[in-house]
């Protein structure tokens, strides 16, 4: 009963949208990332997908890439990234799926475990940063606060959490949203987002503050799934 997490998926079988443009490595990705997966992952285990799941702008044009992820093996807990535009009433997406949960302003478990989470968003930083950014910015602290909040007061005391945006910015310098992490004592986090070797370098990585970051955008990965637990 293993835990893994992939971010990025990026999927797109109903919509012309290859990946491959962005570099040869993206060639018939999801086809690496299925064979990966399969070769791992049992029906009992737990797979974290932190955003950017399908380039779908509705729900009509996202299903078959959501049926392709319900279909491999696993239970699948999902948040969204700045790409799920097909991304609706979280009710109804937990109530369409068998193997997949989505969060948002809620939690579900693995083990002892709470996994919390939200989007997230860029942090404050020097090369832009708008007004309209600092109020998704605060927001979406509010949003992560508010699944941490609901999951504490049900009693958990380990946490992981879900993220799709780095929770600093380049400069590795504090935000809101490590703030949060540290002050409701988070376990792990899990985020993607960052793509290209030059952005993976400004992703925070490793044990901070006593929290473990981990990138896990699937071409960072290599198109493999991380092991957490």
């Amino acid at each position: 009963m293993a835990l893994y997490a992939i971010a990025d998926l990026h999927l797109s079988i109903h919509v012309d949208k290859p990946m491959d443009i962005f570099g040869h490595h993206w060639q018939d990705h999801h086809i690496k990332i299925k064979n990966n997966w399969c070769k791992l992952v049992k029906d009992e285990d737990t797979i974290l997908i932190p955003g950017d799941i399908s380039w779908g702008i509705n729900m009509e044009e996202a299903l078959e890439d959501l049926k392709w992820i319900e279909d491999l093996p696993g239970n699948k807990i999902l948040s969204k990234g700045n790409h799920d535009y097909w991304w609706g009433s979280i009710s109804k997406l937990n109530r369409t799926f068998k193997t997949m949960k989505f969060l948002q302003n809620n939690f579900f478990t693995y083990k002892e475990y709470a996994i919390c989470g939200t989007r997230g968003w860029n942090s404050p930083n020097n090369i832009k940063f708008t007004a309209q950014d600092e109020k998704i910015y605060l927001r979406e602290n509010q949003r992560l606060k508010l699944s941490l909040e609901v999951a504490k007061k049900q009693g958990y005391e380990k946490i992981i959490c879900m993220l799709h945006y780095p929770p600093t910015n380049e400069k590795f310098e504090p935000s809101l949203f490590t703030e949060t992490l540290q002050e409701y004592k988070v376990d792990i986090v899990v985020y993607g987002h960052l793509h290209g070797k030059d952005s993976y370098d400004i992703g925070l990585k490793g044990i901070h503050q006593g929290i473990k970051y981990y990138l896990t955008s699937c071409d960072y990965l290599d198109f493999n799934l991380l092991k957490l637990l």
